[in-house]
């Protein structure tokens, strides 16, 4: 049985300097965006302004300065992320590249790999996305079956993965991928690959509202140089692990839905009855609580540890609180939500009905986390 831990953390007085002048950015880079595009939160994909964001310094905050970074604190690097999915920036182009993939070829890429790629991240000109899921394995991850064989000096790829968010503008895809069926969770490695590459192909996966976010990513052939493995040969799953503490705790697991808590707000208004007034109470003290927790997971990470049992139950939970919003938001103003209508707060539901049901898929399922947090906690 894992100890779970969630230590009381708190921003010091350097990060209000740092949240004014996030707020002045997205004062004059987002608040002009309609309120239904603000909240799609971090799906949201402006490459101009992943680059615009870069160029202040607010990507890659925590990396060195040699690879384009800033030296800065993974809690000031907090304090900018929940400001802008507050904000509801479109911050998706350039998202998992800062939030994962950076980190993770810092901890087991080579300094070529590195050199490459961080860079033209932190000025936001370089996006990656992850090659995890696929068709036929549901929610069993070590279950991957696209095959990296080698080929001569190199691997050559075959295979589907699915659900691959923001693949139609990444440059680079890190993709968990077979290299053995010895083991199963030993046969598994990490790889850079270049998007660019040829037998790559993108398909979109269109959503109820029409976006494109997921897609599916097919490889037929495709050779990659022996330089792409990420790490170590069969390594893949420790590495993948512990990537996904990175993918599960920061503030985008409980604020994706945050556009339509305000618009519900203001259209309650100042002096709500008592069942509202109630309902708005319990959703500002979960998000309270869960901005706590996630905030004791970033201190961790930023201590060198591995909080994926919190990371879990932060993800877990956030899913829960973000699929309730809308629920309580129509109950409590029954109207047809609509994206033509001309209030904000009819345009802004409507929106969040339909991309609410991602939110217990994205970063695992709801069955595989509480798994994860039944066997963390020793009862299974």
């Amino acid at each position: 049985m894992q100890a779970l831990s969630f230590e009381p953390c708190e921003l010091g007085p350097e990060t209000d300097v740092l949240r004014a002048r996030i707020r002045a950015f997205i004062a004059e880079h987002v608040e002009g965006l309609p309120p239904e595009l603000r909240a799609q939160s971090w799906s949201a994909a402006d490459p101009e302004f992943s680059a615009k964001l870069g160029a202040a310094g607010f990507i890659g905050m925590t990396w060195p300065r040699h690879y384009g970074g800033h030296a800065m604190s993974a809690l000031e690097r907090y304090v900018v992320l929940e400001e802008l999915l507050a904000a509801g920036a479109p911050v998706g182009a350039h998202w998992i590249a800062d939030r994962q993939s950076g980190p993770l070829l810092m901890r087991f890429g080579t300094r070529a790999q590195c050199e490459r790629v961080l860079p033209p991240i932190t000025r936001g000109e370089l996006f990656c996305c992850i090659g995890m899921s696929e068709p036929d394995t549901g929610s069993d991850l070590a279950g991957v079956s696209a095959r990296a064989v080698r080929s001569g000096d190199g691997w050559c790829v075959n295979g589907t993965k699915l659900w691959t968010s923001g693949a139609q503008v990444s440059h680079y895809m890190i993709a968990l991928l077979r290299t053995s069926t010895e083991s199963k969770h030993g046969g598994l490695t990490q790889f850079l690959i270049d998007m660019k590459t040829p037998g790559i192909t993108v398909r979109p996966i269109r959503d109820l509202s029409g976006a494109a976010h997921f897609n599916e990513v097919v490889f037929e052939d495709v050779w990659l140089p022996a330089d792409a493995i990420i790490g170590k040969e069969g390594e893949g799953w420790n590495q993948v692990t512990a990537e996904l503490a990175y993918e599960r705790s920061g503030p985008e697991r409980f604020l994706s839905s945050f556009r339509l808590l305000v618009e519900l707000v203001r259209v309650l208004g100042q002096n709500p009855d008592a069942r509202a007034a109630v309902a708005i109470g319990r959703l500002a003290a979960h998000l309270i609580t869960l901005r706590r927790m996630s905030l004791a997971v970033a201190a961790k990470l930023a201590l060198g540890e591995d909080p994926a049992l919190e990371a879990a139950i932060v993800k877990d939970l956030g899913a829960v609180f973000e699929q309730e919003i809308p629920e309580i938001a129509a109950a409590l103003v029954p109207v047809e939500p609509s994206l033509d209508h001309p209030r904000a707060f009819e345009r802004v539901l409507a929106q969040v009905i339909m991309i609410a049901p991602s939110f217990s898929l994205r970063g695992g399922t709801r069955e595989i986390l509480r798994g994860i947090i039944a066997r963390g906690l020793g009862l299974r």
